[in-house]
């Protein structure tokens, strides 16, 4: 004889069927990706490359003065759905989003900017014509959909302007183009154009518009009949590239919407299973007290109300639930070619328990342990934090952004853990220290002959003081004298920058080099050098050349800072300190100090 199924059993039966039915379409739906930002950031977004962030806005490529090779990606960090091998349904697809290319240089353009798919979301492709979509030693790899938008005309990708549009299937050399200023639109004029991309995978098609306004155009400036679902796979990522090569193009993108649709999407059952109709009658004994007849009769009306009650709030539970466990396995899924997650035992025993011996740093967020992985070999830093996170999402989220970085000054994160109400993040370990700890270790500062003429007038270091020190230092680097030396065959003091000016004049600065490299060097990089080190160390500090530009001379990317023959005099009036503590010190000076007249003559 078979067994009745416990009731219990039964009801749980019933209400996980329920479920199922009611959470199924939003199983179907939700493969259906939309998503809009009015203004940029790293919340959603990855930056590859010479990318950045300013103000809402991300800019593609360098921002330099001077002619540079760059390139620059942006990608949403989630994986989007394209097609779904089960039904044999391929999405349709539209982005809108702002873009303005500015050159700071008119006569130096190149390359331009695309919008991809693709299937990696790690690769940084080459400067030059090819976009930032792909390395040139690696042209087959890179399995991408791109719309260009080319504004230098490249012979060797067919190109039919410096002013096109076109469609690139895996290939740079573009499906179709079509020229853009016959449409009235300069791509690289500096003004804010708005593009629509529109792909119907129903017609088979691909609309490309373009508009100096908001409002979409009524015609297309590009049309393709094409179908991309052999080329889409199943899951791809989307985003901008950008690059130049000798160029200072700059490429912006301000704002950007998309959206796919096409699949199918389940509607609920017309008729739902009924739960009063099969619900389990309540049997009242019979009993000729009115009392007992009115207790059964008030159970059988409140049992129902019950038995709904308790369906609403388990209902709530396991959707609350199913959503947690979601989201979490959506997270892990997106970080499988990132961060691993470890378990606090292996942690614990890399940093044998966290013992102070393994104590690298200290900071407000939590303790830095040096930990040792037996089983590799390879040594990591673990940061442990006892900070309490608002929930779960809050923490995923925050740890999305900080795998999604990609910078080469910034440690990379190799995984996580939380466990034991600890959270735990394991970086990359740097041998050398933080950053903080070679910017603020104790160190001699203000040594006379690093000392600027203006900070013996005022008293008060600047950005170009800081130049002239910078000067001093790299003529004693590549002189081999300290700053004021004692001349070895008589008594008296040589100031090291008059010494390397005075052979300036005489044409014959390349003598002021180190005599220990026995001229084994490259005399054009040691004159560069030499003449960016007096240029910083003029005591006039108007022409004293920014940091910046510093940097591009050395690097052959700006023109040589020029310096005068003779040095420069400088003469000036001032309260003059009267003592050396008084000139190396921050404290205000006394304002019955009597005023002098101080002349330093150089040269």
């Amino acid at each position: 004889m078979p067994t009745a199924m416990n009731p219990r059993k039964l009801l749980a039966f019933s209400l996980f069927l329920l479920l199922l039915s009611l959470l199924r379409p939003q199983f179907a739906s939700s493969r259906n990706t939309s998503f809009d930002f009015p203004s940029l950031s790293l919340r959603n977004l990855s930056l590859l490359g010479d990318s950045y962030l300013r103000g809402g806005v991300i800019g593609l490529t360098r921002e330099l003065s001077v002619p540079a090779s760059s390139s620059g990606s942006v990608i949403y960090n989630e994986p989007i759905q394209f097609s779904d091998p089960d039904s044999n349904l391929t999405a349709s697809f539209s982005t809108k989003f702002s873009f303005s290319v500015n050159n700071i240089n008119p006569a130096s353009f190149g390359d331009g900017l695309a919008f991809f798919l693709s299937p990696d979301n790690q690769t940084l492709g080459s400067p030059g014509g090819y976009l930032g979509l792909v390395n040139s030693t690696q042209l087959t790899k890179n399995k991408f959909i791109a719309i260009e938008f080319d504004t230098k005309l490249d012979p060797h990708f067919d190109d039919p302007s410096d002013n096109h549009i076109g469609l690139d299937i895996e290939s740079l050399i573009s499906i179709k183009t079509a020229d853009s200023t016959s449409y009235g639109i300069d791509l690289k004029s500096g003004n804010l154009i708005t593009a629509w991309i529109d792909y119907e995978s129903g017609l088979k098609k691909l609309d490309v518009f373009l508009s100096y306004t908001s409002s979409k155009p009524e015609s297309s400036i590009l049309t393709v009949e094409i179908d991309l679902s052999e080329h889409l796979k199943e899951f791809m990522f989307v985003g901008f590239s950008a690059s130049t090569e000798g160029s200072t193009e700059l490429h912006l993108i301000e704002n950007w919407s998309f959206q796919t649709s096409g699949f199918l999407s389940l509607k609920p059952r017309d008729h739902l299973h009924n739960v009063s109709e099969n619900s389990v009658p309540i049997q009242v004994p019979e009993s000729p007290n009115k009392h007992h007849k009115k207790l059964g009769l008030g159970f059988g009306i409140a049992g129902p109300a019950f038995f709904c009650v308790f369906l609403v709030i388990f209902g709530w539970i396991s959707v609350k639930k199913w959503r947690g466990i979601r989201m979490e396995k959506s997270f892990k899924a997106e970080l499988v070619t990132g961060p691993r997650q470890f378990s606090y035992r292996e942690l614990k025993s890399a940093t044998r328990g966290f013992h102070s011996s393994r104590i690298v740093g200290r900071g407000a967020f939590g303790t830095v342990y040096k930990a040792h992985f037996e089983d590799s070999g390879s040594v990591s830093a673990v940061k442990r934090s006892k900070h309490t996170h608002e929930g779960k999402s809050e923490f995923l989220a925050e740890l999305t952004i900080i795998a999604g970085l990609r910078h080469k000054n910034l440690v990379q994160l190799q995984g996580w853990c939380v466990e034991k109400g600890e959270l735990l993040l394991v970086y990359e370990f740097m041998p050398n220290g933080s950053l903080d700890k070679v910017l603020y270790q104790e160190f001699d500062m203000g040594t006379m002959g690093y000392l600027a003429p203006e900070y013996l007038q005022y008293g008060k270091a600047t950005e170009k003081t800081d130049v002239f020190s910078y000067g001093v230092v790299m003529l004693e680097v590549a002189c081999g004298k300290r700053p004021i030396e004692r001349e070895s065959k008589s008594e008296r003091m040589v100031n090291l920058v008059d010494w390397v000016w005075g052979l300036h004049s005489e044409g014959r600065i390349i003598e002021a080099a180190d005599v220990r490299l026995r001229g084994e060097f490259d005399e054009d990089e040691m004159k560069r050098i030499l003449m960016v080190g007096l240029g910083c160390a003029n005591p006039d500090s108007g022409p004293r050349p920014t940091m910046r530009r510093v940097l591009q001379i050395l690097n052959g990317e700006a023109e040589p800072v020029l310096v005068p023959r003779v040095k420069p005099s400088l003469s000036f009036s001032c309260e003059l300190p009267l003592s050396l503590e008084e000139i190396v010190s921050d404290e205000e000076e006394d304002s019955n100090t009597p005023e002098h007249f101080l002349q330093i003559k150089t040269g």
